[in-house]
C-alpha cells in the first residue's frame, strides 16, 4: 500500500510531463507508422500499448516505451517479405514471447556491459537523426511524394544533402510557425521564464500547440496565401460508430504459424528490439536526476507483454525510446505514472477529439522534435566527451557517425568495436575482480577494488551495491586499483547520490569524484 501511495505522490509533476511525452508521441507514433508501411492507427495502438500496459509493469520511472524508430527498416521489411500485415502480426507476438523468455531466464544484463561512451554517442545519433528527418516538415514538405526525397527509409547521406533543394518548395506558413515555435521553446527553457510561478505550470510544447493552431487559424481568415492546408497538419481517422472503432484493429493470421519466415523475423525483432531497449534503459537512466537503477529483466518481461498484445490487436513492435524517455526526464516526472497517463491521453485523443488533433500543423510537432534532438545531441556533450580522452570520445563520436550513416545496431556495433579496443590495448589480463568484507562491527561493508577496473565491471558492480541492506556504513577502495574506468567511477557517483534515500553512508578512498548530471 505505501508504494502505492508512493506511486500517486508526485501527480503535479507527472501529469505534465505525462502531457509533453504526449505531444512528443503523438507525431512519433504516426510517422513510424508511416514509415514502416503499416496502417497509421498501428502507431497509435502501439504508444497506447507501450504506455499503459508497459509502463505499468515497467520497474523503470523514468522509461517511456513505444514505436521505435530504429525498427522501421526491419519491420518494412518483414511486412513485405511476409506478405500482409496480419501474418507480421504473428511474428509481433513470438518476439514478444521470446523477450518473455529472456527476461525470464535473466538476460537483461547485457545492456549493463555497453559503455557509457557508446550508450552516450546513441543519444546523440538519434537526436542528429531527429533534427535531420524534422526539417523537412519545419519547412511545410509533408506530402508523401515529396517526403520520400527527403526521408528515406534507410538513413542516406544523398538525401541528407538533399534537403538543400528544400529552399526551392518551402511553405512560408510553416516557416513562420516553426520560428514562432522554437522561439516559445527556447524562452520557455530561460531561467527568468522558470521563476515565474504561473508559467512553471504550462509545458512549452503545449503553448505551442496552442500557439501554432491559432496563428495558422489567423493566416486562414487574414493571410490566406500562408494558410496551412490538411496534407501540413495532423491526419487521424474519425469514427462515428462502434463498428468503425472495432475495424481500426487489425488481428493476426495464426495460419501462418508454421512459416519459419515468421519465426525468422519474430527472432529479429525480439533481439533487436529487446537490445534497443536495454540500451535506452540504461540511458534513461542516466539522465535520472535521481539515479535510480531500474531492474533490466523486468522490463524484458514488461515489453514481450507489451508486445504481445500489440501483436493481438494491430501494434507495431515497441521498445524503450529514448527520444519520449528523455522528453519525460526533462519535463520533470518523477514516477512511471506520467508513462502510463501519456498512453491514456494518446488513446483519450485518438478516440474522443481526432478532429481538434487535426487542427495541429506538423510544423509545431517538428519544432518540438527540433528541440528534442538538440537535447540529445549539444555542442556540449561534444566537448565534454572530448576533455574525457580518446578512449572515450572516439567510441562516443564513430557510435555517432555509425548511426548516421549507416544504422542504429552498426552503430552501436562500430562504437563497442573501438571501446573493446582500447580496453585490450590498457591489459591483456582477465583479472577484474571485486572483493567484498563484512567489518567487525557487523554494520560496514568494504567493497575493494580490482587492479584494473573497466567497463566490464560494471554490471558486477552496480549488483553488488544494490544488494547492500539499507542502513549499512560502506568503504569503497581503490587503493589496489592502477585504471579504474570513466564507467565504474560514473556507477559510483550515482550510488553516492543515491545512497541517503536507502539510509547508506558512503566513503570513498584513492577514488576520483566526477560530475554526474541528468538532461538540461
Amino acid at each position: 500500500m505505501s508504494n502505492r501511495k508512493a506511486l500517486f505522490s508526485h501527480l503535479n509533476d507527472d501529469l505534465p510531463a505525462g502531457l509533453v511525452v504526449f505531444l512528443v508521441a503523438l507525431p512519433l507514433c504516426l510517422g513510424i507508422a508511416l514509415a514502416s508501411g503499416a496502417p497509421l492507427f498501428s502507431g497509435i495502438i502501439a504508444g497506447v500499448i507501450g504506455g499503459i500496459v508497459i509502463g505499468s509493469l515497467s520497474g523503470s520511472h523514468t522509461s517511456v516505451s513505444g514505436p521505435a524508430a530504429g525498427l522501421t527498416v526491419i519491420v518494412l521489411n518483414a511486412i513485405t517479405e511476409l506478405g500482409s500485415f496480419e501474418v507480421f502480426l504473428l511474428a509481433v507476438i513470438l518476439a514478444g514471447v521470446f523477450q518473455v523468455a529472456m527476461g525470464i531466464l535473466k538476460a537483461g544484463v547485457i545492456g549493463y556491459y555497453f559503455p557509457t561512451s557508446v550508450i552516450k554517442g546513441m543519444l546523440a545519433g538519434i537526436g542528429i537523426i531527429l533534427i535531420i528527418k524534422q526539417i523537412p516538415y519545419a519547412f511545410g514538405v509533408n506530402e508523401t511524394e515529396d517526403l520520400a526525397q527527403y526521408i528515406p527509409f534507410i538513413n542516406d547521406i544523398g538525401a541528407v544533402m538533399d534537403l538543400r533543394n528544400l529552399t526551392k518548395e518551402f511553405d512560408l506558413g510553416a516557416i513562420i510557425i516553426t520560428m514562432v515555435s522554437l522561439t516559445i521553446l527556447i524562452l520557455w527553457d530561460k531561467p527568468f521564464i522558470k521563476k515565474i510561478k504561473i508559467f512553471k505550470t504550462i509545458p512549452a510544447p503545449l503553448l505551442v500547440v496552442v500557439f501554432g493552431v491559432g496563428l495558422n487559424k489567423f493566416f486562414k481568415f487574414f493571410v490566406p496565401s500562408l494558410y496551412l492546408d490538411i496534407e501540413d497538419k495532423v491526419v487521424l481517422p474519425k469514427i462515428s460508430s462502434f463498428d468503425g472503432f472495432i475495424n481500426l484493429f487489425t488481428f493476426p493470421d495464426f495460419s501462418q504459424i508454421g512459416n519459419s519466415d515468421v519465426w525468422l523475423a519474430a527472432f529479429t525483432i525480439g533481439v533487436i528490439a529487446s537490445l534497443e531497449t536495454l540500451l535506452s534503459l540504461e540511458a534513461a537512466d542516466k539522465i535520472d536526476t535521481y539515479k535510480r537503477v531500474s531492474p533490466p529483466n523486468r522490463e524484458l518481461l514488461a515489453q514481450g507483454v507489451g508486445n504481445i498484445a500489440n501483436g493481438l490487436i494491430g501494434g507495431l513492435p515497441v521498445t524503450a525510446v529514448i527520444v519520449r524517455s528523455s522528453a519525460n526526464v526533462g519535463a520533470g516526472s518523477r514516477t512511471k505514472i506520467s508513462a502510463v497517463f501519456h498512453g491514456v491521453l494518446l488513446f483519450g485523443s485518438a478516440i474522443l477529439i481526432p478532429g481538434v488533433l487535426n487542427l495541429i500543423p506538423l510544423a509545431c510537432l517538428a519544432a518540438i522534435l527540433l528541440q528534442v534532438g538538440y537535447k540529445l545531441a549539444k555542442v556540449s556533450l561534444f566537448r565534454t566527451q572530448a576533455r574525457l580522452g580518446w578512449d572515450q570520445f572516439l567510441p562516443f563520436i564513430i557510435t555517432i557517425l555509425g548511426i548516421v550513416v549507416f544504422d542504429l545496431l552498426i552503430g552501436i556495433g562500430l562504437g563497442m568495436g573501438v571501446a573493446i579496443v582500447y580496453i585490450l590495448l590498457r591489459n591483456f589480463q582477465n583479472s577484474h575482480l571485486l572483493e567484498e568484507k563484512n567489518e567487525e562491527d557487523g554494520n560496514t561493508i568494504r567493497i575493494t577494488l580490482s587492479e584494473e577496473v573497466s567497463f566490464l565491471n560494471k554490471g558486477a558492480l552496480i549488483k553488488t551495491l544494490e544488494e547492500i541492506p539499507d542502513g549499512k556504513y560502506v568503504i569503497i577502495d581503490g587503493s589496489n586499483s592502477k585504471i579504474i574506468d570513466y564507467d565504474v567511477l560514473e556507477a559510483i557517483e550515482n550510488f553516492k547520490i543515491n545512497a541517503p534515500s536507502r539510509n547508506i553512508e558512503v566513503d570513498t578512498i584513492k577514488i576520483k569524484t566526477i560530475k554526474v548530471s541528468g538532461l538540461h
